[in-house]
């Protein structure tokens, strides 16, 4: 198999290249520059996508993707939790699952506790008020595991999309016994994209989502099974998206 390689960006670069063409790639090195964390400390949180519940809301049917996911305020170089709630998009950003609350099991308290977590959450808000001015973000942390189990797995269900917040974080953190799995970057307002495949893990991609949109393409086993994990960050000004959503009764108690 052939896959396109990204160009990488150096880190102390990416304001410069976020503005100027919308995107960027850090390599896994990168983001350990950026965040301060070691290899064997991001390393240490791939074992929690072991442990993600199935995804009940896809419309297409697929019983391809398991997920956590979590809300944190990041402000002047700490990131503070938020109470659990809803995943909400609206139709225009998500045409496929657009309009309704999700509600997805949280992040576990050792994967949110973890030093390398919190790192991470910091240092992509600093990149975000690198870009558009020092200001608190609402960040919502997804945990995805996509995998083959009906012999195809669809990382980006609801096709080439932009996601209705300022910047957008997606490290790639595993991938096994899979093909295809292409990212493809597109302008917002023109014909210009670029593809490429991340393969490394703890490699970022980094999207300004006013100005691109971005899908993935599905995967296929190689051999019994396969799969591909990645955390998504996204940070955005101003507020959660959607109205405030009551808490599930379930995790009142929590």
């Amino acid at each position: 198999m052939t896959t396109l390689a990204p160009e990488l960006t150096n880190p102390a670069q990416l304001p410069a290249v976020l503005r100027r063409q919308g995107y960027a790639v850090l390599s896994a090195s990168g983001v350990s520059e950026l965040s301060g964390c070691k290899p064997d400390e991001l390393n240490a949180l791939r074992a929690s996508w072991n442990d993600l519940p199935p995804d009940a809301y896809l419309r297409d049917g697929g019983r391809y993707r398991r997920r956590r996911h979590a809300c944190y305020v990041v402000r002047d170089g700490d990131a503070v939790p938020a109470p659990h709630r809803a995943h909400w998009q609206p139709v225009e950003y998500n045409a496929l699952h657009g309009g309704m609350q999700r509600w997805f099991e949280p992040v576990a308290p050792a994967t949110a506790g973890a030093r390398a977590w919190n790192q991470l959450l910091c240092a992509i808000g600093e990149v975000c008020s690198s870009l558009k001015g020092a200001q608190p973000w609402y960040v919502e942390a997804h945990q995805f595991r996509i995998d083959t189990t009906d012999g195809i797995g669809r990382p980006t269900p609801e096709g080439a999309h932009r996601d209705g917040v300022d910047l957008v974080a997606v490290f790639l953190v595993d991938r096994d016994g899979i093909k295809g799995g292409e990212t493809r970057v597109f302008a917002a307002d023109g014909p210009a994209g670029q593809r490429f495949t991340l393969t490394t893990p703890w490699s970022l991609l980094l999207l300004d989502d006013e100005r691109v949109i971005h899908e993935s393409t599905p995967i296929q086993p190689l051999a019994g099974g396969g799969h591909r994990d990645t955390l998504v960050l996204t940070y955005r000004a101003g507020g959660f998206q959607g109205a405030a959503t009551r808490q599930r009764p379930d995790l009142a108690a929590q």
